[in-house]
């Protein structure tokens, strides 16, 4: 029985304004990747990691990452592919390859959501080997929520068509965990029928299988502004203030 954690760190983090992948962003001394990967591996829940990322940049993430004390799981680094979907498929096939164990248990998580916390790792986890074969985290959406009839100008604006009930809605976050043959047959599906999602439990509702949510977690928002990156450095250093100060 092993857990395999696939990192997704292919983005080039253009809306960053920035001239190196989005993974190696520094943040508070050292880049998102590896705050992804130590906190991962920080779980106890994980036995092999394996992160994709720019083709050209796999030799320098390699190295960054046998290089960090605090990564202490094996980690193989690929390339990943033209879409997140695609690079998250590669990376299923290297940890299959790369565990000592068949991995029983998937995670798929986002280098983009660097501080998603130990615990939150571990609760995906044991909702899996609880028997929920497709799990995600999520919060609740606090936000008034309007669905417009798209069309109208920048003058006018456009119509609102209805005010949408917010209940029972999460907005929701990664890591995400699967039962293996189930993400894998997924997968599969979705390459075989053009199917494509913003995530993976939308391929895994392709298949008509149930996806559950469990409590997600405010540190793990997701770095796609720079707007995103001064609020995590902000949790970063207050998560290291001394107790009082």
């Amino acid at each position: 029985m092993a857990t395999l954690a696939v990192i997704t760190a292919a983005g080039e983090g253009t809306r960053l304004g920035l001239d190196v992948p989005k993974a190696l962003v520094d943040l508070d001394g050292a880049p998102l990747l590896v705050h992804a990967a130590r906190n991962v591996c920080a779980s106890g829940a994980v036995d092999v990691v394996v992160v994709t990322c720019p083709a050209r940049a796999v030799a320098e993430f390699t190295a960054l990452l046998a290089a960090d004390e605090r990564v202490d799981r094996p980690v193989v680094v690929v390339a990943g592919g033209a879409t997140r979907q695609e690079s998250v498929r590669e990376g299923l096939r290297a940890g299959t390859h790369a565990a000592t164990d068949t991995p029983d248990i998937v995670l798929v998580h986002d280098a983009a959501r660097p501080l998603a916390p130990p615990d939150l790792v571990r609760r995906v986890v044991a909702a899996v080997r609880a028997g929920s074969p497709a799990v995600v985290p999520g919060l609740p959406v606090t936000d008034t929520i309007k669905e417009v009839r798209p069309g109208g100008t920048q003058v006018t604006g456009e119509r609102v068509v209805a005010t949408v009930d917010r209940t029972p809605l999460r907005a929701v976050q990664t890591p995400q965990g699967f039962d293996r043959d189930l993400l894998l047959r997924a997968h599969d599906a979705a390459e075989r029928d053009g199917v494509e999602a913003t995530d993976d439990a939308g391929l895994v509702e392709a298949l008509g299988v149930a996806v559950h949510v469990v409590p997600g977690d405010p540190a793990a928002a997701k770095i796609t502004t720079t707007e995103d990156l001064l609020v995590a450095r902000w949790r970063v250093r207050d998560a290291t203030r001394p107790a009082g100060r």
